[in-house]
């Protein structure tokens, strides 16, 4: 009897340390601030000398000893993932237009927005996006960027900033039990620190802010915790990107990439420079 107690005694003790240490939050990695910086969500390949933070999709591996981001396209679909969407489970978390279609991104066909239009659509969008974050977190990397936050501003008044904010906050809350950081991907001048105090993000990454001049929207509100990406495509690319480097290179990660941000293996369309 004594024998069964004891061991009874020892197996409760030993669960009740694996609940304490799933119910604790991992702590989230420092962010490395004006680190050296390689955008890899086209495709993976070996990250040049001196990097420090890599990007890279969520259905990639991040890389052993650095900073790994973790892209997830959070409030609109990706091509390869239309069956998904639309299947008769998901088909109501897409936003249709006044006409019934779906509402799909102009600039990226097959890619449609979400609606984040109510409290219990963006609870079950959350639901799925915060298991491709515990894919994330699983894998190891570091940090999430959730890609197209700005779906309200190009969806003719049928989003707010409001339905998207509260979607990340969502997300958000669950990436940082599971020990992760998120950035506000873009919306700097449409949000100002709302994204920060609101949704709870730790840094951002922000596309072609030189070249539309808002790059003080997002280091105003993240400091030195931010990385900004301009495109050879740009108008005066080259310069825009000397510009940017003379004024903020010294303070946080820049560089410069090719549109489809191809791997380094394709010679023909790869570009990347950083201050």
């Amino acid at each position: 009897m004594v024998v069964v107690t004891f061991f009874s005694l020892l197996v409760s003790i030993q669960l009740a340390l694996v609940l304490s240490v799933q119910a604790c939050p991992t702590e989230p990695t420092k962010f490395p601030a004006n680190g050296k910086f390689d955008y890899q969500i086209g495709a993976p390949y070996t990250p040049a000398a001196g990097v420090k933070i890599v990007e890279r999709d969520h259905s990639q591996s991040p890389v052993k000893g650095l900073f790994n981001i973790c892209y997830l396209n959070a409030f609109q679909t990706q091509p390869e993932q239309k069956s998904f969407w639309t299947s008769s489970a998901n088909k109501d978390l897409l936003l249709h237009t006044k006409a019934g279609a779906l509402f799909e991104d102009k600039e990226w066909k097959g890619e449609y927005f979400l609606d984040t239009t109510t409290d219990a659509k963006r609870k079950r969008l959350a639901k799925i996006l915060n298991g491709w974050i515990d894919e994330c977190a699983n894998k190891g990397f570091n940090a999430i960027e959730p890609d197209n936050l700005d779906t309200f501003t190009r969806s003719k008044g049928l989003l707010t900033a409001d339905n998207n904010l509260a979607l990340a906050k969502l997300f958000t809350d669950h990436a940082h039990s599971r020990g992760l950081l998120v950035a506000q991907k873009n919306t700097g001048g449409e949000l100002g620190s709302k994204g920060k105090t609101k949704a709870g993000f730790d840094f951002a990454v922000a596309e072609e802010c030189n070249a539309y001049d808002e790059c003080g929207a997002y280091t105003d509100v993240y400091g030195a915790k931010v990385i900004e990406i301009e495109y050879t495509d740009a108008d005066n690319a080259s310069a825009n990107f000397k510009a940017a480097c003379k004024a903020r290179g010294s303070k946080i990660s820049i560089i410069l990439r090719d549109r489809q941000v191809v791997a380094s293996s394709n010679k023909k369309e790869y570009h990347y420079e950083e201050c």
